[in-house]
């Protein structure tokens, strides 16, 4: 089997273009058709549904791609190791929101770092919704989100973090026993909102009230969120893992209301389908080690 039809169908899919895999490789469209063509014969199966410029991968070219991906991979190292060049630097993208970025990836990746010294990793901060796009696009290897299900993607629960009511040190919740929802109904809040299905719970529980709580201050930034809450402008609902160190020093209380005690922020680690998943399985396995939640409370 040729490396270079093999090289031509890994690339075509990897820039989900053919005009994109010949600049790449230096070719010609008909060249990289043609290898791919030659391929799918050599393997007797169909590998891409062609449908005028457009293409998808046939149940077939999906399971032989990991392995072609793979057989490239080998073959360049080895390539490199023969050559005696073995320090090049491969890039590795992650997209990860706001809160992961401070308070997660900092632990994450150095471990990562001393499993694949010659990566360099580059983070790109954005939105759930955003960090998805990016990872079908191909703009970002690996993505920290909130918990998705797509069938193009790779998606594994990485943490759910628990959201607790909290206040400021001396408020007069902290003196009462287990609080009602109604208790909330004379004290402005700080909402933090994170796009997370559990926030809207909290909206709905709040309708259900005679007298909703006054919403003083509306923000999706943690750090502000956090800020207001200390400097005694409210009170909020946020997650354990982003106050830790505030909680540790005495700073912010978390406070237990019943009706409200299941609540908590998922992040998923999400990859296309059929991408590396040394990676993927390693940073996983890097949560195991961490036990992040264990480790903050």
């Amino acid at each position: 089997m040729n490396l270079d039809n093999i090289e031509a169908f890994v690339y075509v899919v990897h820039f989900n273009s053919f005009r994109k895999a010949a600049d790449a490789l230096f070719l010609t469209q008909p060249s990289i058709s043609s290898r791919i063509r030659t391929l799918e014969k050599e393997l007797g199966v169909d590998l891409l549904i062609r449908e005028g410029k457009r293409f998808s991968l046939t149940q077939k070219g999906e399971i032989f791609l990991p392995h072609a991906q793979q057989t490239l991979k080998s073959f360049k190292k080895a390539e490199q190791l023969m050559s005696g060049k073995t320090t090049e630097v491969e890039t590795l993208r992650l997209g990860c929101t706001e809160t992961m970025s401070h308070y997660v990836v900092p632990l994450v990746m150095p471990k990562l770092k001393a499993r694949f010294p010659n990566f360099q990793i580059r983070i790109v901060t954005d939105n759930s919704d955003s960090i998805i796009e990016k990872v079908l696009n191909k703009e970002v290897d690996l993505g920290f989100v909130r918990s998705v299900s797509h069938p193009a993607l790779e998606s594994v629960r990485f943490i759910e973090d628990p959201i607790k009511l909290c206040v400021y040190q001396g408020h007069p919740f902290l003196q009462e026993p287990p609080l009602s929802i109604e208790a909330l109904e004379s004290e402005p809040l700080v909402f933090y909102e994170c796009g997370s299905l559990n926030w809207t719970k909290i909206h709905r529980l709040f309708e259900t009230l005679s007298h909703p709580p006054k919403i003083d201050y509306h923000t999706d930034n943690m750090e502000t969120a956090k800020k207001l809450v200390l400097e005694r402008e409210g009170i909020s609902f946020l997650p354990m893992l982003c106050i830790r160190r505030e909680i540790k020093e005495g700073l912010l209380i978390p406070v237990t209301i019943p009706s409200l005690s299941e609540l908590s922020l998922v992040t998923n680690l999400i990859a296309l389908k059929g991408s590396s998943s040394s990676i993927f399985e390693a940073v996983l396995e890097i949560n195991k080690e961490l036990k992040l939640i264990e480790r903050f409370y």
